[in-house]
């Protein structure tokens, strides 16, 4: 069984996805992750599809520098209003949400009530190539995939509160109360 970095209760309905060593950036992906977690399914489908036609931006807020800011960005309240279009990244999380979204309906979920409980990016091992530079010297050409896992949930209904039971007041609290109602001999 494959090993995920957050276990869920069995009671709650879920299901999963993940991808390893994938030849995107992290550093985009994170930031498409750390964007979708806690969206509604459908919610995060349509984020995905609109960043794709470049309609909603990214918001970029861990990874910041150089990154040039938008107006797409004010309706994200991104910091900054820093934020990206990443096309390739966009399209395999989108990939994996859609493969999530199978794995639920092939457990019997209704994919209506899912929304995104867990959604990571790891570092993966650098894969390495080389540069030619004057003088004869070589320099490395890296790149910076990325480990990404999701895992889909069922919106719980809320629990409803239960009554309040009185609270104990004190004697000193009880005395400020009955000179507050009393009102004394003044």
């Amino acid at each position: 069984m494959v090993k995920y970095s957050m276990d869920m209760d069995e009671a709650t309905d879920y299901s999963k996805a993940k991808a390893s060593s994938l030849r995107v950036h992290f550093k985009h992906t994170r930031e498409i992750m750390h964007t979708i977690k806690g969206m509604q399914l459908a919610k995060a489908l349509k984020f995905l599809e609109d960043v794709l036609q470049y309609k909603q931006a990214v918001p970029f807020t861990k990874f910041t520098g150089g990154i040039g800011r938008h107006a797409q960005l004010k309706q994200m309240k991104a910091p900054g209003s820093k934020g990206r279009w990443p096309q390739k990244a966009t399209k395999v999380v989108l990939d994996l949400v859609k493969n999530a979204e199978a794995n639920a309906e092939t457990k019997g979920l209704d994919t209506d009530k899912l929304f995104v409980k867990h959604a990571q990016a790891n570092r993966a091992q650098k894969q390495r190539r080389r540069t030619y530079r004057a003088h004869g010297r070589i320099n490395p050409y890296m790149s910076s995939p990325a480990h990404i896992e999701l895992i889909l949930a069922s919106i719980e209904d809320p629990v409803a509160k239960a009554e309040d039971a009185p609270q104990k007041l004190t004697r000193r609290r009880q005395a400020q109360l009955r000179v507050k109602v009393g009102g004394g001999d003044a």
